[in-house]
């Protein structure tokens, strides 16, 4: 029989909370306000709005805004304590990072009118939402000393040990955080990429997506055939890419190493879109047994095609091509014919995932290793011709393809002159009867030949099918 066990309660750091305790003052206008946590907007029950001392609340880093370069960073340099003073300065660059265009909006907004809505904290300081909010009044802060706006965040304090409910579970934390975030109300909206960890790292603690979806109002009275449809959705944009990224990253070797893919939506070096485009192609050609038959593509292919297209889009950039994410749409295109798809099989076995050892530090003794741009860098100065040839010969060959019509093509053509409204028999010529009479019994014959063709082509194909396809 399995064990009953309890939702996880993170831990609360006693002397934070007792800090918090002492230092609130409560005089933030309006006094009192209704949030989302456990069932209290249903009950409308109303939790007591207070000002803080801004240097006694802290970043969270299971902040889904900043969750691969949390991630990232964890996976190279160790855990991260978001209790010390170390920590919080590492969560504040990852922030800062971030969407540089909108925060830049946040400040102006919290300079002209200051903070507006509350921040929700735990009994300890730790920001559930309002995050990029401490981090504008931290740096105004700091320019401005005396200005009593920015020494204060309103907030609304979660229940600690001994308040009715008790704390929050991890479990709850991630459910508040998604639903303050699913909310768009003008904040910064996750970088897609972000939004995938944050989506697969909800659904590890117990989250599932369903639950995650009906927290989105635009879901809030969907049926459950409609929130079946936004699961297939969220998935195919989200977590298919992200089991690609993570594909990416152990053919590189460099597993958890996400900000390699992308730093943020100001990040012109991103890759998210490109693995976007890829997922959609490979889940719905390569993945796809009746398009591998009709392209004449080879199961065991595709696990080098995909290692061809990880290597484009490592590259990043290909001279007179179009952007990455656009040769990852059109991928299946390149491979349509036996020499095109030859040229793409061509690129792994001309490209190595990594660089020798020795060429991945500054110094002869390997102990000053490079940055990984540094090692990005050096490996697309050795693969970037290989990679670049053989995929313009790739694109040239489908492009002289495609010029040429194809059957089907040239059937619809034919069917299409054939029933123009210009058939109007009653204007053939008398003297042309006979010409006429031949031509539509050798059209009736030539018709006949073609059927006859694609019905055996037909055959062929259902032969080649798996069994359980034929049923």
């Amino acid at each position: 029989m399995p064990t009953i066990t309890q939702p996880k309660t993170r831990e609360i750091v006693e002397d934070f909370a007792a800090e918090i305790k002492k230092r609130a003052v409560k005089t933030a206008r309006p006094s009192r306000t209704v949030i989302n946590f456990r069932n209290e907007r249903a009950d409308n029950f109303e939790r007591e709005i207070v000002q803080v001392p801004i240097d006694l609340l802290r970043f969270r880093k299971d902040n889904g805004r900043i969750a691969s370069d949390l991630l990232d960073y964890e996976h190279t340099g160790g855990p991260l304590n978001e209790s010390d003073d170390r920590a919080q300065a590492k969560l504040r660059e990852f922030l800062r990072g971030k969407d540089p265009e909108k925060t830049n909006v946040l400040r102006k907004n919290i300079i002209h009118a200051g903070q507006q809505e509350p921040a929700i904290i735990t009994c300890d300081g730790f920001l559930i939402n309002g995050n990029r909010r401490k981090m504008v009044m931290d740096d105004l802060h700091k320019h401005s000393p005396q200005e009593e706006k920015y020494q204060f965040m309103k907030v609304v304090i979660l229940p600690g040990f001994g308040d009715e409910g008790g704390p929050p579970t991890l479990l709850e934390m991630e459910k508040l955080e998604n639903r303050y975030q699913l909310q768009s109300e003008g904040k910064s909206e996750y970088y897609g990429f972000d939004r995938a960890l944050s989506i697969k790292r909800k659904i590890d603690i117990g989250l599932t997506l369903k639950e995650q979806l009906r927290d989105d109002p635009q879901y809030a009275e969907a049926s459950d055939k409609q929130i079946d449809q936004a699961i297939k959705v969220t998935e195919k944009d989200y977590l298919q890419p992200l089991k690609c990224v993570d594909r990416y990253l152990k053919q590189f070797q460099r597993e958890r190493q996400y900000h390699t893919v992308s730093t943020g939506v100001a990040d012109r070096e991103g890759r998210w879109q490109a693995f976007k485009d890829y997922s959609n192609t490979y889940h719905s050609k390569f993945q796809n047994q009746n398009y591998l038959l009709d392209s004449g593509i080879e199961e065991e292919d595709v696990g080098e095609i995909e290692e061809a297209a990880f290597d484009i889009i490592r590259l990043r950039s290909v001279p007179d091509m179009p952007k990455v994410h656009l040769i990852m749409r059109n991928l299946h295109k390149y491979c349509s014919s036996k020499e095109g798809l030859k040229e793409i099989l061509g690129i792994p076995k001309k490209v190595e995932a990594t660089l020798p050892v020795e060429e991945c530090f500054e110094d002869e003794d390997m102990e000053k290793p490079l940055a990984r741009e540094v090692v990005d860098q050096k490996w697309a100065a050795q693969f970037k011709r290989p990679i670049t040839f053989h995929l313009k010969r790739a694109a040239k060959l489908y492009e002289s393809h495609k010029e040429k019509e194809t059957p089907i093509e040239l059937l619809e053509a034919a069917y299409k002159k054939l029933t123009h409204t210009d058939m109007d028999l009653s204007n053939i010529k008398t003297n042309d009867y006979s010409k006429a009479h031949d031509l539509a019994r050798d059209i009736q014959n030539e018709a006949n030949n073609i059927e006859k063709q694609i019905y055996e082509q037909q055959k062929k194909f259902k032969k080649k099918l798996p069994t359980h396809r034929k049923k």
